[in-house]
């Protein structure tokens, strides 16, 4: 071979170095995905077995890359969806290990998403909130404990927070109200403590706060009033006290207020039971006293309204045969008195929704 064959030979060797180093994804990024995998253990489905070789932007399960700068923007490992490992192997996945913190390392990160894999435990990294970028958060359904990162306001760019079926701790950080455009909150079934923050109202974009199964205590911060765009507020299973505030019922988007299970007292606000948009309300198991406010219309549209065990007396309200529409009712456990009314919704409902009162009487009880 001569000296030009030689020369020409390396010189396409460099190219193709050059261009494979162009198109392959970040060293930096490549080391941090690979300590990342280095604190979990997959015990049968074998979701690591692609992520092989130098370029994770290229068939690395769960991994995507920018197109254009090859840095890795997206995580997402559910161990419950319908993608066809999961399907093929007939049972979700199971996954145990802990999140480690090289993850942080992955500066560009816009999504994070390690999720329903029941066995992984350890802390939420606390490098997690330098992650500027990063608009997806969500590691429901695993066994992390501690606390939520206190700086967890730094993410400010965070639309999905879902820490949801875990066993985090501690209180909601002072700085949540600091992610301007969270739209979906959901830390369910943990044993987070403490009250709410009294500016809560603050996330103005947010649609969803599903709080329930926590230890949380004090009472409702009024400021939730002032969130225009909240259509689901789910405070239920808490610890939480004081009565209802009055601005829930002038929320015009909330469609959904689950309080059930609390120690909520003090009486039914009207504005509640007359908002036209309120379609489920769940207030049982509380100590709420009073009449029930007769206040229903026929614009009044109530998929599911339960106000079983508490303390209410007085008359069950003629105003609801005027409601458009009752699906489930249940006004039982209370010291309720008087004839139940007649017509809908009162014709389809079972004597259980009216039962253990004080003397109600009428169908479908005894006769007056």
């Amino acid at each position: 071979m001569n000296m030009k064959m030689r020369l020409f030979l390396i010189s396409v060797t460099i190219f193709c170095a050059i261009i494979s180093s162009v198109n392959s994804c970040s060293p930096a990024d490549l080391a941090a995905l690979k300590a990342f995998k280095t604190g979990l253990t997959d015990s049968h489905l074998g979701l690591f077995n692609s992520w092989v070789g130098t370029d994770c932007c290229v068939n690395w399960y769960g991994v995507s890359c920018d197109p254009e700068t090859k840095r890795v923007v997206d995580i997402n490992l559910r161990g419950e969806s319908e993608d066809p490992i999961l399907t093929k192997s007939g049972q979700s996945g199971f996954m145990s290990g802990s999140i480690s913190p090289e993850i942080c390392k992955l500066d560009r990160l816009t999504t994070l998403i390690v999720a329903d894999w029941k066995g992984i435990t350890g802390e939420i990294p606390k490098c997690l909130t330098s992650l500027s970028n990063l608009r997806v958060l969500d590691l429901i359904g695993n066994k992390i404990s501690g606390d939520i990162p206190a700086d967890i306001g730094n993410l400010k760019m965070l639309a999905i927070l879902n820490l949801a079926d875990n066993q985090i701790s501690g209180k909601i950080p002072a700085s949540v109200v600091s992610m301007s455009g969270l739209m979906h909150l959901d830390l369910s079934n943990n044993q987070i403590s403490g009250e709410m923050p009294a500016d809560f109202g603050k996330l103005k974009m947010l649609s969803r706060a599903l709080l329930n199964r926590n230890q949380l205590t004090g009472s409702i911060p009024v400021s939730i009033g002032n969130m225009n765009r909240l259509a689901d507020l789910d405070l239920s299973r808490n610890r939480i006290s004081g009565s209802v505030p009055d601005c829930l019922g002038k929320m015009q988007v909330l469609s959904t207020l689950n309080l059930d299970g609390n120690l909520i007292s003090g009486q039914l606000p009207s504005a509640l039971l007359s908002n036209r948009g309120l379609g489920i309300l769940n207030l049982s198991r509380n100590s709420i006293g009073g009449n029930i406010p007769d206040v229903f219309h026929g614009n009044s549209y109530f998929m599911a309204l339960d106000l079983s065990y508490n303390n209410l007396k007085g008359p069950i309200p003629g105003s609801l045969s005027a409601a458009k529409y009752i699906g489930h009712l249940d006004l039982s456990h209370n010291h309720l008195c008087g004839t139940i009314p007649v017509g809908n919704p009162f014709d389809h409902l079972e004597a259980s929704s009216f039962a253990n009162n004080d003397c109600l009487c009428g169908n479908p009880l005894k006769t007056c």
